[in-house]
């Protein structure tokens, strides 16, 4: 029996030469990120998978278009908000698929499961930018100080989640007010979080709005990456946890293996490779964090308190962002 390690994280399984079944996975995670993961689900099980990869709002409506006739068996999500809209698609998941994850990142619904953790933060110039200058929230951001100097992706799954935790916290109008005061704030759009950071190594802005585990790809390849990252005043929205997560499709016939899936992707090797290959918080205990991240300790103290089951209005957020003209 031949075995295979993925990327040193010293899984052996064994090769399987057997007819492999397929499964369809919708993933709005990476590509580059999670393909090598998948290959890995591939090699493990046996079972072939089907992958189309998109944006996690894109193919979250895709998939309430879609309904019962969906080719999806499990959907891959990289933000909570998805997930919540997602409830009355998924199946239920066994009791004990949740009871294994962390407290913090729990979903009691049991109709979807987080496969990592991240928070919401601010990247800045570490050359332009004194510590000064720094924002105590994410609200301050519409001050004329900050005029033509903030990126934000409006398009981002994440950010629409935050903005959904906005609007569930605050209310709709304090959020249409934020997004209108960086909009008069001329805030520069970009494409996704990565392209944020990469403007401010290159002088276009001094701020952005991003997740935490897109710098440390930069600094890995870089120690004097001019960019740093810091988190708002505790509590502040602008500190929003955040997860990724995966459902099976209630529609699906092959059940059985989609939830292979999901077990994987809870498996340690899978979270050892989440965390340090993508810099992201594990949702199970007994794995190593990546040395990038803080603890869990100090994000439960700075982050504000948002069930991230109830991130689940991605309509209201979409109509609004439209409304303001971001989409």
């Amino acid at each position: 029996m031949k075995t295979f390690v993925l990327a040193g994280f010293g899984l052996a399984v064994g090769m399987v030469s057997a007819a492999a079944d397929t499964i369809t996975i919708y993933s709005g995670r990476g590509e580059a990120l999670v393909a090598p993961l998948i290959a890995q689900f591939e090699t493990e099980t046996g079972l072939k998978a089907e992958v189309r990869y998109g944006g996690t709002a894109e193919l979250a409506t895709l998939l309430l278009e879609e309904g019962a006739n969906t080719p999806a068996d499990v959907f891959w999500a990289q933000d909570a908000g998805a997930l919540g809209a997602l409830v009355p698609v998924f199946a239920d998941l066994p009791a004990e698929v949740n009871a294994s994850v962390l407290e913090a990142f729990r979903s009691d619904a049991n109709k979807w499961v987080a496969t990592s953790g991240r928070t919401r933060t601010l990247v800045y110039s570490t050359e332009r930018v004194q510590e000064g200058d720094l924002p105590a929230s994410v609200k301050d951001l519409t001050d004329p100080k900050y005029k033509g100097r903030v990126a934000w992706a409006p398009t981002n799954g994440s950010f629409q989640a935050f903005v959904t935790a906005f609007r569930l916290t605050e209310g709709d109008a304090a959020a249409k007010a934020w997004l209108e005061g960086m909009i008069a704030n001329e805030a520069k759009v970009y494409r996704n979080n990565g392209t944020q950071i990469e403007a401010i190594a290159n002088g276009e802005v001094d701020y952005g709005l991003v997740n935490n585990y897109y710098l440390g790809r930069y600094t890995a390849a870089d120690a004097d990456y001019p960019v740093d990252q810091t988190h708002f005043d505790a509590g502040d929205i602008g500190n929003l946890v955040l997860v990724a997560g995966a459902g099976i499709i209630g529609a699906s016939d092959s059940k059985a293996d989609a939830q292979k899936f999901i077990d994987f992707l809870l498996s340690p090797a899978a979270q050892q490779y989440i965390s340090l290959q993508g810099n992201e918080y594990p949702v199970r205990s007994g794995i190593i964090p990546a040395v990038t991240l803080e603890s869990l300790d100090t994000i439960n103290t700075i982050s504000p308190k948002v069930d991230v089951n109830r991130i689940g209005d991605l309509e209201g957020t979409l109509a609004l962002l439209r409304e303001v003209g971001l989409l």
